[in-house]
């Protein structure tokens, strides 16, 4: 008789393995985390890694170790020179909320580099004390001019909305609002270079990611002659249109530019994080040095740190929801990072992920849940609904992760 094949969601491994480096495992969606690199395995030159290491962690040493940053600098001076204008108009365009991140690409480009950059903010769902105050900080203190673009409140809870009920994932219209927003502006402000700060690449995704200075254009755009396959908040846009009464320009905010009007406006879209060697926790300190950047005045809930997406009061949800589904919650997401920084030790950081990881955010719960139209009744039945059962089972009435970090 055959073993009875476990169920598993979201197109995820069925056998859970965790890197020997960092904390993070196979279960991080849209990654390179199978671990099946060889050693001594060569790409552009530099040594891979070797087997049962994440492409993160890989990636890291290969920063520590192998990267020429003085030569970066001098390529990343050459790009800019390339784009840098003389008549005092915009020549860069630098997306960000006033993290700390945004604030150290913004400040750098300008006051390091010499360019005039014009940031462009999507603003979070609903602003923190602290995400407003670190925002206002970064325009008025940094010495920046922004253009903050609020979408139409009804249309954006919404989507939030139905990204909750069918995907479990409240930060979905954000996320795409957010990246959207930046080739766009460009486009409107005739601008044709846009720099983020860090590479989300380095954190999972496929190692080869993160050889690239940019990142295509198609990353950022669209064919609309393709848009009946689009699905904001898991539903098509034909049915936004058809069955929620939605127009196509309620919805243009969350969808990418046009593939060919980016190509032919040259929009360039680059990363700092490839030319300069960075790191969250120096960038934390450059932020407070340059911008008056503050903390939470308590550890944020989740995690150990007070300093990480800490501007809207659904960013606990953001975390959470991805610990329902994939078993990493916000201390694994932050352990990585410090881990492969060398700020902490892979047994330090087994111990706070043990500690923290899954806790759950209630300091905002209400506020998100009037803001979801939602019972808290409803939301856990839906967390219940997307534990995948490879993952979870419930044993004396409580949920209890099968796999957990060793």
């Amino acid at each position: 008789m055959s073993e009875k094949k476990t169920i598993t969601y979201f197109g995820l491994p069925e056998e859970v393995k965790f890197c020997t480096k960092c904390v993070m495992s196979n279960q991080r969606p849209w990654s390179a985390t199978e671990f099946k690199h060889t050693r001594d395995v060569k790409k552009n030159g530099l040594v891979i890694g070797e087997d049962g290491i994440c492409d993160a962690c890989k990636y890291a040493e290969i920063k520590d170790t192998q990267v020429d940053w003085v030569q970066r600098e001098k390529e990343l001076i050459c790009l800019l020179d390339k784009y840098r204008r003389n008549d005092g108009y915009y020549d860069v365009l630098v997306p960000g909320s006033g993290g700390k991140d945004s604030i150290m690409a913004a400040y750098l480009l300008k006051y390091k580099y010499g360019m005039h950059p014009l940031t462009v903010t999507w603003p979070p769902h609903m602003y923190t004390e602290i995400g407003w105050k670190n925002f206002r900080n970064w325009i008025d203190v940094g010495g920046f001019d922004n253009v903050t673009f609020n979408p139409n409140g009804k249309i954006h809870r919404l989507l939030t909305r139905l990204a909750v009920e069918n995907l479990f994932h409240p930060f979905q219209p954000f996320i795409l609002g957010q990246k959207n927003l930046a080739p766009k502006m460009a486009l409107k402000f005739g601008i044709k270079l846009v720099f983020y700060g860090e590479n989300e690449a380095e954190y999972g995704n496929p190692l080869a990611d993160n050889f690239k200075a940019s990142r295509n254009v198609q990353y950022y755009s669209f064919d609309k002659k393709k848009l009946s396959s689009v699905y904001l908040g898991g539903v098509s846009v034909d049915k936004l249109i058809n069955e929620y009464g939605l127009s196509l320009n309620d919805l243009d905010p969350y969808l990418p530019p046009d593939y060919d009007d980016l190509i032919k406006a040259e929009v360039d879209v680059s990363y700092l994080g490839y030319y300069i060697k960075w790191i969250p926790q120096e960038a934390y300190y450059y932020a407070v040095e340059h911008a008056n950047f503050e903390p939470n005045p308590e550890r944020t809930e989740g995690t150990y740190t007070k300093y990480n997406s800490i501007d809207d009061k659904i960013d606990g949800f953001h975390y959470w929801t991805a610990f329902i589904k994939f078993g990493l919650g916000r201390a694994s997401s932050e352990v990585c990072k410090e881990i492969r920084t060398r700020h902490i030790t892979r047994e330090e950081g087994v111990a706070l992920v043990r500690r923290f990881d899954g806790e759950f955010p209630r300091k905002y719960f209400k506020e998100v849940l009037e803001y979801l139209d939602m019972s808290e009744g409803r939301f856990f039945e839906l967390a219940d609904k997307f534990r995948s059962p490879h993952l979870w089972e419930k044993i004396n009435g409580k949920w209890i992760l099968k796999h957990q970090v060793s």
